[in-house]
């Protein structure tokens, strides 16, 4: 069993009366998150650096139980990353937006890109992901825990 991204205190969501919502950059692709989502990672690995042409990827991670997608249809790639997990990332076949991906190594929770989001109220950046391989010129807040990798246990064989 993977051990959980976040210590407890982090990872425990309050249902929200109305979902949050996001989508793609077209519009095709359409979602609700039924739970809050008051924390997000900063991603430095080299997936998420080529995949967004930038810096890395602000992530927010949600029970899988509470995202669905309610227009559309997601394309996928498959990877295997950094961690040795295979990630399935999923986006939208005409604008190409990252919408999400299953979190690697634990079927259980779905790593939402935040920029996909309608409204980021609440929010804020929490921990830092692969700092090891963050570019020299991408800002880091240091004052927030950083993590040289993942912190979510790599498959097993």
């Amino acid at each position: 069993m993977p051990e959980p991204l976040l210590p407890e205190p982090l990872m425990s969501e309050p249902l929200m009366s109305e979902p949050l919502t996001g989508g793609c950059l077209c519009g095709e692709i359409r979602y609700a998150v039924d739970v809050a989502v008051e924390w997000l990672a900063a991603c430095y690995c080299t997936d998420c650096q080529r995949r967004t042409s930038a810096a890395g990827s602000i992530n927010a991670v949600v029970p899988a139980s509470a995202f669905r997608i309610t227009r559309g249809e997601t394309r996928v790639f498959t990877k295997q990353a950094d961690s040795g997990n295979a990630l399935h990332r999923h986006f939208c076949g005409t604008c190409g937006s990252w919408i999400y991906n299953p979190m690697g190594g634990d079927a259980t929770q779905v790593v939402l890109k935040a920029g996909t989001f309608d409204s980021h109220d609440g929010m804020r950046i929490a921990l830092n992901l692969w700092t090891s391989r963050r570019p020299a010129w991408a800002p880091l807040d240091s004052t927030l825990p950083c993590h040289e990798k993942n912190i979510v246990q790599t498959r097993q064989d």
